[in-house]
């Protein structure tokens, strides 16, 4: 389904969520681009699980769908390092 301009300004501009900006270094912002899961961790080891449950919660949020590799990347880390990790989120209007 193709979201409505206004769809995607909401998107765009997300500040209802603490997860939808958070603050990084310029030099990682640019590491990351836009860089899925599979591609792109972060480059603090204790910032991984945090990352991947807020990938995940706007995921959710924003009903958006996520190809084979960003799974079996999340997958590989929910069922190990991140297994503790509670995903919360609240749908978008």
């Amino acid at each position: 389904m193709a979201w409505s301009a206004a769809r995607r300004e909401a998107y765009a501009n997300d500040q209802d969520a603490a997860t939808s900006l958070v603050a990084v270094t310029a030099r990682t912002n640019r590491q990351k681009a836009d860089q899925d899961p599979s591609a792109w961790m972060p480059p603090t080891p204790t910032a991984t699980c945090r990352y991947l449950a807020e990938w995940t919660a706007t995921k959710l949020r924003w009903g958006l769908t996520a190809d084979q590799s960003e799974i079996d990347t999340i997958n590989v880390y929910a069922g190990g390092p991140c297994q503790m990790t509670v995903v919360h989120y609240i749908p978008a209007p």
